[in-house]
């Protein structure tokens, strides 16, 4: 007898818990009048940083897709350096599968020995 009162109960006491878990409206985080955040008022640190220069059009963090140059020695293709030298691979030909590789120094500019591009290396500042 005692032992089907405890079940009884206990059933009743479930039933209840569930009744009033589902009749109370969950709270969404989201929800707020704002909406979801956007990736500047999400962002911090080195991310901020290159969010804020990239609205100001500027690229510190070498991002966007270079500027094409034509590869002459009056057009030569501009490599950014935070040092006096950088090491450079050209792919001579689209379909190319061998890169090939050679110092770049500052004030030097210098051909690829394969294709005949011309490169300078121009000396650039990290923002941070």
């Amino acid at each position: 007898m005692a032992a089907q009162f405890l079940i009884r109960t206990s059933y009743k006491a479930v039933r209840l818990a569930a009744a009033n878990h589902l009749s109370r409206t969950p709270v969404r985080v989201m929800c707020t009048a704002k909406g979801i955040p956007t990736n500047e008022e999400q962002a911090t640190g080195l991310e901020l940083r290159a969010l804020l220069a990239q609205k100001k059009g500027k690229d510190p963090y070498s991002i966007f897709r270079p500027k094409e140059y034509a590869g002459t020695s009056e057009d030569p293709h501009i490599v950014p350096s935070i040092g006096d030298k950088r090491l450079v691979g050209c792919l001579c030909e689209e379909d190319n599968t061998a890169i090939v590789w050679f110092w770049l120094h500052e004030g030097n500019p210098k051909r690829c020995p394969s294709c005949g591009s011309h490169y300078k290396l121009i000396h650039q500042e990290l923002p941070h």
